[in-house]
């Protein structure tokens, strides 16, 4: 097992290694540099002087041996556009990312596998296939049209949640312990249901196919001929069974949360990585929309790692192997 989890590890920092490397040369063979928005207050001189301090008048392939060893070391090096430490923008950041992230999984996974274990055992009912015919169309939404239509219509028709930001920027400092977590949750609901559903619909398709495939199975019908309840043979023997195939979608929907996670975040005003990076898209900021990237990368690795082991941990026979 614990060879096993020293290649898995070295595999995720091979390809973290490896997207550090491609986002840093697309980053800086795209045209312009930190320094060259045009401003009559900064001279040709002062831009060539500045290139020069930060080394990025340096050939690419040294550029990115000397940002290579810095990060060995930890250093992340300075952001232009925030005028801090990359270390620090990220550190200012990532939380509220990983809150978001984290609340998006949550609620995807368990509102998929619940509906697609109802869709399953529900089967050829009116009200199923039109749940069905509802979650087909929430997976072929972008994540962007769906965070736009509703902030509109529960934020402004209908305002049942705050239209954005992480706090209530008057009043959250003046509330009480409780109301300090009330007043987060109540911002986190809105970005993290939305986050949520596109990959709700598409963790229901899975499941409800798993199911459908294991509910004819010897052991259900044995279950079914003790005299179980329904509602036990459904959760303890079939869904059981039946999420084996769903884990393995764990490392699918990291990347697809995170990529939506941007999109949320730039809707909603959460401020999160997402508006970290495309801030620094628009400065043309090298390191800290490297590190972001590299970041990213970094999640997404260690989303794969945990859905090898939660693989593991339901079924024994990738144990045994």
């Amino acid at each position: 097992m614990i060879r096993w989890l020293a290649a898995r590890a070295a595999q995720a920092l091979l390809v973290v290694l490896l997207v550090a490397t491609v986002s840093f040369a697309l980053v800086h063979l795209a045209p312009g540099d930190p320094f060259s928005v045009a401003d009559p207050r900064v001279t040709d001189a002062t831009r060539a002087e500045l290139r020069a301090q930060f080394g990025l008048d340096r050939p690419l392939a040294e550029q990115y041996v000397r940002w290579l060893a810095n990060v060995a070391r930890g250093e992340l090096g300075w952001s232009f556009s925030r005028r801090v430490p990359v270390a620090r923008a990220l550190a200012d950041t990532l939380p509220s990312t990983l809150l978001l992230m984290g609340a998006g999984f949550l609620l995807a996974f368990a509102g998929g596998i619940a509906l697609g274990a109802w869709q399953a055992a529900q089967r050829g009912r009116p009200l199923v296939r039109l749940a069905d015919a509802a979650a087909l169309v929430l997976y072929a939404v972008p994540d962007f049209w769906l965070a736009l239509m509703a902030l509109v219509l529960f934020a402004y028709w209908i305002p049942i949640f705050p239209a954005g930001g992480a706090i209530d920027p008057v009043m959250h400092d003046y509330l009480g312990a409780t109301g300090r977590l009330v007043d987060r949750l109540k911002h986190l609901a809105l970005p993290a249901l939305t986050l949520a559903a596109v990959s709700a619909a598409g963790i229901a398709r899975y499941q409800r196919a798993a199911m459908l495939e294991v509910l004819p199975a010897d052991f259900v019908r044995t279950a079914r001929a003790k005299g179980l309840p329904e509602r036990r043979v459904i959760l303890r023997h079939a869904l059981r069974n039946a999420l084996v195939p769903v884990v393995t979608l764990v490392g699918l929907a990291l990347p697809a949360l995170l990529g939506g996670a941007f999109f949320v975040e730039r809707v909603f005003a959460w401020p999160g990585m997402g508006e970290l990076a495309l801030g620094a898209i628009a400065t043309r900021d090298y390191p800290l929309l490297t590190a972001s990237v590299v970041v990213a990368g970094a999640l997404v690795a260690l989303g794969s790692l945990l859905a090898d082991l939660l693989l593991a941990a339901v079924d024994p026979r990738v144990r045994l192997r």
